[in-house]
């Protein structure tokens, strides 16, 4: 179980709270389709996070990036999986390379690719 999900989610839906009466737990859970009490047990990391088109419908609500949620819970969007599986190996070999470099560096490369500067 993915502490930091719940903990995440939690601390989000409260400082959304703290400016609208339409996030408390009830108030969430019914827009997102879910029981309170379920809410109540994900954000108090007594279950495992749920699954992606939930923790999607959930990102959207607190206004939140869903691949961040997904990856607090452990989990990678079906488009980045049918990605990575296009070219398992090449992307294996990047992530690898790319796990202990900064951010700015990271950043870079995400700018180059997306301005064809190769």
């Amino acid at each position: 179980m993915s502490n930091e999900f719940g903990q995440y989610l939690r601390k989000r839906r409260e400082e959304l709270l703290k400016g609208s009466p339409d996030f408390t737990v009830r108030k969430v859970a019914g827009r997102l389709g879910i029981q309170p009490s379920y809410v109540s047990k994900v954000e108090r990391c007594e279950v495992p996070p749920p699954s992606e088109a939930t923790i999607l419908r959930w990102a959207e609500e607190l206004g939140e990036d869903p691949d961040v949620l997904l990856a607090l819970a452990g989990k990678v969007s079906a488009e980045l999986r049918d990605v990575i599986v296009k070219r398992p190996k090449v992307f294996a070999q990047l992530l690898r390379e790319l796990k202990d470099a900064p951010d700015h560096a990271l950043l870079r490369v995400v700018r180059e690719v997306r301005d064809g500067k190769w």
